[in-house]
This record gives C-alpha cells, structure tokens and sequence, in this order.
C-alpha cells in the first residue's frame, strides 16, 4: 500500500510518498514559492537523480499536479500511475477541543479545521488548501487528517487551563494547546522500542528543540503537560521566539511599541536567539559568535540550555519521576553543547550523561547516557511524516 504524506504551509508543499508494505521513502521533495515568482520543485527519489523543477505555480493545486506528474513520469517517476496511490495523509496544525485523534476527512472535519482558523491563522488555511487540492487531483481515494495538537489533548485541566477567567475558556477556547504533537509522539513511541519497554510503564521528557521548540511530560504515553501553549511563542528560548515573558512585559511592550502588530511581531520573529544576540536565529551561528567572544552570544546559548533544563526538572516533578529523556529536530539532534549544558546538575535526578558519547552523536539514534545513569538519555531523529503515513493506513485500513 503506498500513501502520500503532505505538509503544506501556505506558499511550500513537503512531500513524501511511503510503501507501507516495509515503510520505506519511494520518494520526497518540496514546492517552494508557490504563488510567488521563481518558484521551484526539489524531487528526491531513493533511486536515481535528483529532479529539479523552476517555473511559477500558482496555486497549490498546480502544485500538487506537479508533484503527481513527477511521481508518474515516463523514466523518472517512481508509480506506474496514480492508482496505485492508495490514501493521503495531511498534516493539520490546529485541530482545537475536537479532534484529539486523526481522522478520516469529511464535511464536518473540514468545517471543524476551518473552525480552528482564528487558532492558527497562518498555518490552518494552508492545510485546507492542500486537502482540497488533493481531493480534486485524486478524488477517488482517501484522506486523512493528523493533527499537531491532537497528542496534547490528553493533558488533564491543571495543565492546559491559565489563571485567567474561566469565562474565557469557555467562550473562546482559550487555554494551553501546545503542538508538535506528532514529532513527540513519535520521539516517545521510539524511545520505548529503545529500551525494550512497553510505553505504559514509562515516564519520557521528549525534547524537540529546533527553530521552533517544545518539551513534553510523556506518562504513560500520553501527553500530560508541554511547554508551547495557546500560541507557539512560550516555553523555552527559539530561534526568533521569546518563550516565557511576563505578561507585565507584553503589556509595557503594547504601551511603548505602537499596538499589538508591532508587539507579535517582536515576541514571534525578532527575539529569542535572533534577539539576545544581536547575532542570527540559528544556534550554530550564534555558537561560533560566543566562541570568538560574544559576550551577548554566550548569553543567549546560556539562556537558552538554562530554560530546557528548567522544563526538565519541572516536567520530572510533574510525573514524579523520569525514565528518559530524547532528545530531537535539529538543535536536540546536532548540540551535544545544548544536550549536556541542560543535562548538568540534574545528577540529583539520576541523569548522568556519557561525554564521549554524547559529543560524537549528530542526527542519529543513540543512547547518550552512561551504562550506570538511573535516568537514560536518548537521541531519536523525529519522523513525523512515517507518524502520519501509520495513522493513514491505520485508518484507512479500517
């Protein structure tokens, strides 16, 4: 069974198409600009050169007829035609109150997904655009929706409600969602496979640090607390995001910047990393800034490990106790600086991390932690897009 995995933001397209029979990538690539001059295809096939398209698309429709072209051309296509895709699975990212699971799509889960625009404005659109895409290029197959919020939605009232009126919760849902829930989802599964252990009995804090970050308190394999919450902007330091504020702060910045566009502006895309150091987004460039002297570099990384660890710590006290720690993206995979600085004076914890292993491991799976290390510390590369084409077939199966 081969089912076509889609990622859509509202001017890319990520794709990847899976034989389920042994869960192996039959091919990949991205649609960049869409709507935008000088867009491009990038296709990547497990077998054969790569393929590069330029020329503009307009829509996401056009570029979903790209993509099944590409899949099915004479030499270069991997499928002899398009009936041999049997499902698509899409990435949602804002599935609210309702959907707590994926799901088969119907009228009412895309009247539900356009329903949770006002949640994701920039994101949720784009996801529409992809399934209604693909429903007019392949209408005779199934479609399935997986949702970043979906894993979050076991967290218990404590955890996703703020202490604001409770009105507000209910009148407008407003309350602790979180998101990267597929990649957390995943990293925890596989750390249970990991360590030979049945996911019930264990206690995980997945780690999924990247441009845009989130920690996650896993008991029992079900999220119980997580650090993002009604938006993407708290928790830990990013890449161009605050992470936690006061909202003394959010109010003065309302008062002296010129209203709230300026200020979402400034919380989301000019602060964390970007904003501390003065120097980039990207850790590796602000790494190498601290290390030729950057007295504000050096504090962004430090405030940076500080937060993660303070997560850890809170999130072990949250499930009274810890088994592992994973972590995953592109910081949690590639910084051994980030992994040991937020692991250090957690010994207390049972955590002890084996150095040599540690700074040895890029975007690999391993245990990291010393043979003795009451606490095992893990990296587990994410895989979101097998996540979704398993809840596909899954349901498409039923």
């Amino acid at each position: 069974m081969k089912i076509l995995v889609l990622n859509c933001g509202s001017s890319s397209l990520k794709y990847q198409l899976f034989d389920m029979t042994d869960e192996t990538v039959i091919a990949k690539g991205l649609v960049e600009r869409i709507g935008i001059n000088g867009s491009r295809v990038k296709h990547k096939r497990a077998v054969g050169e790569d393929i590069v398209r330029e020329g503009d698309i307009s829509d996401h429709t056009e570029a979903i007829k790209i993509i099944l072209g590409m899949l099915t051309a004479s030499g270069t296509g991997v499928l002899k035609n398009l009936d041999e895709i049997s499902a698509a699975g899409h990435r949602v990212v804002h599935g609210g109150e309702k959907n707590a699971a994926s799901v088969l799509v119907d009228d009412a889960v895309m009247k539900g997904i356009e329903e949770c625009v006002y949640l994701a404005p920039l994101h949720n659109p784009a996801n529409l655009a992809g399934i209604k895409a693909l429903q007019r290029s392949l209408p005779g197959i199934p479609n399935v929706a997986v949702f970043d919020t979906a894993f979050h939605q076991t967290m218990p009232p404590e955890a996703f409600l703020y202490g604001i009126p409770y009105k507000y919760y209910e009148s407008n849902k407003v309350r602790r969602y979180s998101f990267h829930g597929t990649s957390h989802m995943y990293v925890s599964q596989r750390a249970a496979e990991m360590l030979g252990r049945p996911i019930e009995s264990l206690k995980i804090i997945t780690c999924h640090l990247g441009n845009g970050s989130s920690l996650t308190a896993v008991d029992g394999g079900r999220s119980v607390d997580s650090s993002l919450g009604f938006g993407t902007a708290p928790g830990i330091l990013m890449g161009t995001r605050c992470g936690d504020v006061d909202s003394a702060v959010v109010l003065y910045l309302v008062q002296s910047e010129g209203g709230t566009d300026r200020v979402s502006d400034i919380l989301n895309k000019e602060s964390g990393l970007l904003g501390v150091s003065g120097v980039s987004s990207d850790l590796r460039d602000v790494e190498t800034a601290a290390d030729r002297g950057s007295e504000r570099a050096g504090l962004a990384v430090s405030m940076l490990v500080r937060s993660v660890k303070k997560y850890i710590a809170s999130y072990a006290a949250v499930m009274g106790g810890v088994d592992a720690i994973a972590f995953t993206a592109g910081i949690g995979e590639n910084s051994d600086c980030v992994r040991k600085g937020a692991l250090e004076g957690l010994e207390f914890m049972g955590v002890k991390l084996d150095g040599a292993k540690n700074s040895s491991i890029r975007g690999c799976e391993a245990v990291i932690s010393a043979p003795d290390s009451r606490v095992k510390v893990m990296v587990i590369p994410t895989n979101e897009e097998l996540m979704i084409a398993r809840d596909t077939l899954r349901l498409t199966k039923k």
